[in-house]
């Protein structure tokens, strides 16, 4: 019997809470992440497949090459995979000239009970991972953005950041809409 759980993450609606194993503190690995915790702040939540693959580090690195960028647009970074924290630390400890990411600026958690990732909506039953989902949370937590993507392709920070901008702007953007352009 295969039981389907739905999905809670509805647009517009308050985000799913998740009180989550994280890297928050590397070393130790006993600081949670949870949503709760960013009140008051945006918050990018981005879901990958597994560590150790081709597409997923890509995408960590680059979110954590510009997580200045994030901060100075008040948005904290939140990544999470099915992975145990202890396999996301060794994946930083691994240089990534060994298929490593090094350090990584944002905490990533650990979703092993899968339970986040499919009130999320992201997760796929069948093989029990999540799929590239990467959600805009606004300040008072409430789901503002949504993308679901296929296992092999990776997202765009650039992208990423415009549609934060995009929220934060308080108005009506248009098609290709870039940040210091009138809203409608």
């Amino acid at each position: 019997m295969t039981t389907t759980v739905q999905a809670l993450a509805k647009m517009g609606q308050p985000a799913p809470a998740f009180n989550l194993p994280s890297t928050k503190n590397v070393e130790t690995l006993e600081e949670n992440v949870k949503l709760e915790d960013y009140k008051g702040k945006w918050v990018m939540l981005f879901f990958w497949p597994f560590d150790f693959t081709f597409v997923c580090p890509t995408e960590i690195i680059a979110f954590s090459d510009r997580y200045e960028e994030f901060l100075d647009l008040d948005c904290e970074i939140v990544g999470v995979s099915v992975d145990s924290v202890y396999t996301h630390r060794a994946w930083m400890d691994t240089p990534r000239d060994r298929n490593g990411i090094g350090p990584i600026r944002y905490p990533m958690a650990g979703d092993v009970t899968r339970e986040t990732a499919s009130a999320y909506g992201v997760l796929d039953e069948k093989s029990g991972v999540a799929h590239r989902g990467l959600f805009i949370i606004d300040p008072e937590g409430i789901l503002r953005y949504q993308v679901v993507t296929d296992m092999n392709v990776g997202r765009s920070v650039d992208e990423t950041l415009r549609v934060l901008q995009a929220l934060q702007a308080g108005g009506l953007c248009p098609a290709n809409w870039k940040p210091g352009q009138k809203t409608l």
